[in-house]
């Protein structure tokens, strides 16, 4: 909450060359990152078959696959007997993914990519990874609609300081959780994994491009084969279960160093992260399309019931990223951007609307008919961040 005029006090000299020493920093990586990114980028024209990719027995058939650079159509068909994910990798990168396969059925998946090799994952996060290679195809026009690309250069930069400033918070929380459960102090414990998470859902539109770290800090019992036994079931689920179905802090020490250690390396990461004017809002679409999907319907924080809190910390984030994006999208494409935060807008009276006095109840309070209602709100804002690239010229 910002102070009024009249109340706001100077910030100290040493706070204001802080300030500007990280949005000098970060200015540079974007500018690096701009430059990269004219250099390569092109657009690829569209494949028009769809790839069936069928997965049973733990493996994807076919196991191997090839397509031409642009966008290309895929449709999983899930053949085992368990709810699965299918993802797109380029190294630790999720660049497309779908989640929540049901037994017997299928889904349709749509990637623009460009030339390389990709790994893919096929069922259950422990399986073995298929393989799709990407051949170079002819490049299509110039887009007329498309901003000059220095025209991202401030809201880049702007991203990589609120990324900074949460991953900060985040490894933060998350020192002060260790530290609690080292103490075996439950209820300390538990204000400061409440706390981790505020910021790594705020962020988690862009930290899920990390496979292997996501993977790690926020696995779902529910995608991994031998479930809440499962030695894959780590980072803040695991912490999770034994703080609120266990109210102990016993056996979660060697967890919670490891998170504390995972989150210090997506600070790290963030840092570094080069990234492109159309991954804030596909990242952002990404995100809430999964939440639309099946996060509301089924909810992922089993134990602890905060759902909602962290449907609350999306949006938070979902709505800062496309903020920065404002002085661009308003002359490029003003009636998609408007929709977007009208629709930012309705999730976020839903959410006010289930919120108490005392803050959000639990999860499990929460009937089909207000998830199914949330779930329709979320829906219209995917479709309306799917628009957004497009519209302004970067698809």
């Amino acid at each position: 909450m910002s102070q009024s005029a009249g109340s706001a006090s100077p910030r100290p000299a040493s706070q204001r060359l802080m300030k500007l020493a990280i949005v000098g920093a970060a200015a540079l990586v974007v500018a690096g990152s701009v430059a990269f990114y004219i250099a390569s980028k092109g657009v690829k024209s569209p494949s028009s078959d769809a790839i069936m990719v069928t997965i049973k027995e733990g493996a994807c058939e076919p196991n191997a696959i090839t397509v031409p650079a642009g966008r290309s159509t895929f449709t999983i068909v899930n053949k085992s007997d368990r709810a699965l994910e299918w993802e797109i990798l380029d190294g630790v990168m999720v660049l497309e993914e779908r989640e929540n396969i049901a037994p017997g059925f299928s889904q349709t998946l749509q990637a623009k990519l460009k030339p390389g090799k990709y790994e893919i994952t096929c069922g259950l996060l422990n399986n073995p990874r298929g393989t799709l290679h990407v051949t170079p195809s002819a490049a299509s026009d110039a887009e007329a609609a498309r901003p000059a690309l220095l025209a991202y250069l401030g809201p880049l930069a702007e991203l990589q300081v609120f990324l900074a400033t949460q991953t900060n918070a985040l490894v933060k929380a998350t020192l002060a959780l260790d530290d609690a459960i080292k103490s075996g102090d439950v209820d300390k414990a538990k204000a400061a994994y409440q706390d981790a998470r505020q910021p790594y859902q705020q962020i988690a539109a862009m930290a899920d491009q990390f496979a292997d770290l996501h993977n790690a800090i926020d696995p779902v019992a529910d995608y991994l084969e031998k479930r809440e036994q499962d030695p894959g079931f780590t980072g803040f689920h695991r912490i999770e279960q034994g703080l609120y179905a266990g109210n102990s802090t016993e056996g979660l020490t060697l967890a919670s160093a490891k998170l504390l250690a995972d989150v210090t390396a997506l600070k790290e990461r963030m840092r570094g992260l080069r990234i492109q004017p159309e991954q804030i809002a596909k990242g952002a679409g990404r995100l809430i399309a999964s939440l639309a999907d099946t996060k509301i319907a089924t909810g992922i924080d089993h134990y602890a019931q905060t759902d909602l809190a962290d449907f609350d910390a999306n949006i938070a984030g979902v709505a800062r990223m496309m903020t920065l994006l404002k002085p661009v999208a308003v002359s490029a494409a003003p009636q998609v951007f408007a929709d977007i935060e009208a629709r930012l807008g309705d999730v976020d009276v839903a959410l006010k609307t289930l919120r108490g006095q005392d803050g959000f109840p639990a999860y499990d309070k929460i009937n089909a008919e207000a998830r199914k209602a949330l779930t329709a709100k979320m829906q219209l804002l995917a479709q309306a961040l799917g628009k957004f690239n497009a519209a302004i010229g970067l698809e």
